[in-house]
């Protein structure tokens, strides 16, 4: 049976303006479709979830481990882009900002992390994964700009464009031994 790596954006948060977006638990609506992922990442028989260390990402995993029969870990370094000194941004603001981010990867433009930094800590928290449980279909639960980042330089795929398809939740599909992007999907 082919083994697949599944890295998922969390489900939509409640967004509370006055409270870092690391802290964000998700909505009820989020906890809905939450569900809904659950039970399309259940075809793909998820043997491992991994977590990152953020509310949002833990909620979200919670809800695919126990529909999978599963436990899940949480993971250090698989958290979003470090934006925890950043006010609370208009969407228009936000997008521009990632934008930047995206087209400047090794300058500190955004955040707290450059974009090479943030992918840098993603890539080798999920090789620590992969070579725990690489003989294993696994799910990993975290952010959009860090999927995006790690997709992009592992397929060709623009980042920028990525990251602006990724719903919430949404998850990407990838064959561990070949490294090719299979399936990619929006819930909602």
């Amino acid at each position: 049976m082919e083994k697949h790596l599944i890295l998922v954006k969390h489900s939509l948060p409640k967004i509370v303006e006055n409270i870092p977006a690391r802290e964000w638990r998700l909505s009820e609506e989020g906890q809905i479709r939450a569900h809904r992922l659950a039970e399309r990442l259940s075809c793909y028989q998820p043997e491992v979830i991994v977590s990152s260390i953020e509310p949002k990402a833990q909620e979200t995993a919670e809800i695919v481990a126990r529909k999978n029969n599963l436990e899940f870990h949480i993971v250090e370094d698989l958290h979003e882009h470090d934006r925890s000194k950043t006010s609370y941004l208009s969407k228009d603001e936000f997008q521009a900002s990632v934008r930047i981010f995206f087209e400047n990867p090794n300058v500190l433009v955004f955040g707290s992390e450059t974009a090479d930094q943030c992918y840098t800590r993603f890539h080798q928290a999920v090789h620590s994964v992969l070579n725990t449980h690489g003989d294993k279909s696994i799910v990993i639960i975290a952010h959009g700009t860090v999927i995006s980042l790690f997709v992009s330089r592992l397929t060709g795929i623009s980042d920028l464009s990525l990251w602006n398809e990724l719903g919430l939740p949404s998850f990407v599909v990838i064959d561990i031994q070949s490294g090719k992007l299979i399936e990619r999907e929006n819930i909602v």
